[in-house]
């Protein structure tokens, strides 16, 4: 397996990375517990070293998870998890995690649960969820400073932030990698982000690099959607907008044809052809899934290549917001 570095502090980890939200939350019914652990041990053993959860991922539970599955290989990988986020009430048995709370005493707490699930005695990458607009991220960042100062936490990490925010945050803490939506039909970071990020040197880390699933090919107008998939609520999954957004599925089949690979595969070697310290996070829970996946890592797209996906991809015009309303004002982007 190829590996990257993010950040100018060392954190080197596999050039794929593997999103783990999904085993636990949001796309439908959490999975079985003993296939999600035989999945991640499958992912180390392929040479995956970088691993992807949050605290509200269940909430708990896939922190938990990736605790008892990665124990065995403590030292071997990098783990990132967040914080950010808080119950509305105080009953956490029930409470909806829709209160955005980065107030430094918050993050100092928190942190404990997560080393404890995780079954590590530091965290190596820290990223904040979501931007918090009522605590300067200059306060975030001093917390995370003085997490790494005591041991507990090793590289800082934002998700979804702004530029400004970026460097303001940067300014205290050396920001490691920002974490953010991006794929060939999620584009926004190209314009402000990615010039940001080189110029600081801080990695980037593209979740949901698959378009949530639909750039696989795996998805039509005539997929049903689980009330339980947090994707029946996102525009961009409605029936009338896969019908119009399938032409950039059929762009992929293109080159993944004339590559012998599959379009999953041609939309994570775009990615990881775009800049050295791009790392993405696809998320599976299934075995074949993950071995697609890092075969995308073997295929080579050219420059050539590369020049006609882009001019033919800039004439598809994308469909849908990638979240509902609501969701999109915390983007930060």
């Amino acid at each position: 397996m190829q590996t990257r570095t993010l950040g100018t502090n060392g954190l080197n980890v596999s050039a794929l990375g593997l999103g783990c939200m999904g085993m636990s939350w949001s796309y439908g019914p959490p999975k079985d517990k003993a296939e999600m652990i035989a999945l991640l041990r499958a992912a180390v053993e392929r040479g995956i070293t970088f691993f992807d959860t949050a605290e509200v991922y269940g909430p708990y539970h896939n922190e938990e998870l990736l605790g008892e599955a990665l124990e065995p290989f403590r030292g071997q990988v990098a783990i990132a998890t967040k914080f950010g986020w808080a119950p509305a009430s105080e009953s956490e048995a029930n409470a909806r995690w829709n209160a955005l709370n980065s107030r430094p005493e918050h993050i100092k707490k928190v942190v404990e649960g997560s080393l404890k699930r995780l079954r590590v005695d530091v965290i190596d990458l820290y990223y904040q969820h979501r931007v918090d607009p009522n605590v300067p991220i200059e306060d975030v960042a001093g917390a995370v400073r003085d997490l790494i100062q005591e041991g507990k936490v090793k590289h800082f990490g934002l998700s979804e932030a702004g530029a400004q925010t970026i460097r303001r945050a940067h300014a205290v803490q050396p920001v490691a990698a920002l974490q953010s939506e991006y794929s060939l039909w999620t584009r926004e970071p190209e314009k402000e982000i990615l010039p940001t990020l080189e110029e600081l040197g801080i990695g980037f880390v593209p979740f949901s690099p698959l378009g949530k699933g639909f750039l696989t090919g795996k998805i039509d107008e005539n997929t049903k959607l689980d009330a339980t998939d947090f994707r029946s609520t996102v525009p961009r999954f409605s029936e009338e907008n896969r019908k119009a957004n399938q032409a950039l599925v059929d762009l992929l089949n293109q080159f993944a044809e004339q590559k012998d690979a599959t379009p999953g595969q041609i939309a994570l070697a775009w990615l990881l052809a775009q800049k050295p310290w791009i790392v993405p996070i696809p998320g599976t829970t299934k075995l074949n899934r993950l071995e697609e996946n890092l075969g995308a890592v073997e295929v080579n797209l050219t420059a050539d290549d590369l020049r006609e996906l882009e001019a033919a991809a800039a004439n598809i015009q994308i469909q849908g917001a990638r979240y509902p309303a609501e969701m999109e004002k915390k983007s930060g982007l």
